[in-house]
């Protein structure tokens, strides 16, 4: 179960690592424009805040796979993140596109019950 467990931190780690790359450097090229919808125009006048965005996106991914990295040590980082994760993935939903909720709260939330039930 620790191996399962290990990977869905794994998996919300490297989604977030994606984000990062998508809104600090793909948000103003025609794949960001695809993934989140929005024009060119748009994405000129937003880089600056879809960079800040990504870079917190980073802080997350990076605090996942610090807490993976300790292991069973790491479990109040994992537990920390995962709620981070969880938390802007609501607030994502409800204020921004609905999407977020599966993209990324759930992955967040599995992960979340899934450390809590093995405690590592």
């Amino acid at each position: 179960m620790t191996i399962i467990t290990d990977l869905v931190v794994l998996l919300a780690a490297l989604l977030h690592g994606y984000f990062l790359i998508l809104e600090m450097f793909l948000w103003d090229k025609p794949m960001g424009w695809k993934v989140f919808g929005h024009s060119k125009e748009h994405a000129a006048t937003t880089k600056v805040l879809a960079a800040n965005q990504g870079l917190y996106n980073g802080f997350i991914a990076a605090g996942l796979l610090v807490g993976l990295f300790q292991g069973a040590a790491g479990y109040d980082f994992k537990l920390f993140f995962l709620a981070c994760v969880v938390v802007a993935g609501i607030y994502g939903a409800a204020t921004a596109s609905r999407k977020i909720l599966f993209v990324q709260a759930l992955p967040g939330a599995i992960g979340l019950l899934l450390v809590l039930f093995t405690g590592h």
